[in-house]
């Protein structure tokens, strides 16, 4: 037994690693804009997907939903204000070690970015290769660029590491985005 670290894996040499297990991007980026919030440095909220209830049960002083469908396309996952900025971003995850499938994010999210670009606004990806334990923040205007001079169905892992920006996991705040966003407003672009 070799817990905490992992476990070995009778076929093979490697150690099972269990770091992460249990921890999505959802509930990382979460917990971040909980400690922003806490903190008083940051005040970016999770949106609600817009559903209209059509059918509900009444069970021992509780509604459950039975049925119900979205009313209109959501736009992003995460917006709010950070130094007087508006801030707007989708978290994506995918298990490739190549590339970000753009089937992941919707035509209706790409025009909600840029959108938020021409207006003034911060607006970017968080993406995360779970199979590498990676993190990015690929800005939308980097996004566009992408978009405009590829006909690919995916952005290489090549793509995020020459244009994105790698975010480290740490206790607390555990996905500390805002660092990058602080470079990039300071103008020092790292790049």
């Amino acid at each position: 037994m070799n817990y905490p670290k992992g476990v070995k894996n009778s076929n093979t040499n490697n150690y099972i690693k269990f770091d992460n297990r249990g921890m999505d991007l959802e509930q990382d980026i979460n917990i971040t804009n909980q400690y922003y919030v806490d903190k008083n440095i940051a005040f970016i909220y999770k949106k609600p997907t817009p559903i209209t209830v059509t059918k509900i049960d009444y069970k021992n002083n509780s509604v459950i939903i039975k049925e119900g469908y979205f009313k209109e396309p959501s736009t992003t996952d995460y917006n709010g204000l950070y130094k007087g900025l508006y801030i707007d971003f989708e978290a994506k995850e995918t298990s490739s070690k190549t590339s970000f499938p753009l089937s992941n994010i919707h035509k209706h999210q790409i025009v909600h970015l840029k959108h938020i670009i021409d207006n003034g606004g911060i607006g970017f990806l968080i993406v995360r290769f779970s199979s590498l334990n990676k993190d990015f923040i690929l800005m939308a205007k980097d996004l566009m660029s992408f978009l405009k001079n590829n006909d690919r169905k995916s952005i290489p892992l090549d793509y995020f590491l020459d244009n994105g920006y790698e975010i480290n996991i740490s206790y607390m705040p555990r996905l500390d985005y805002l660092k990058v966003i602080d470079m990039i407003i300071g103008g020092n672009n790292g790049k």
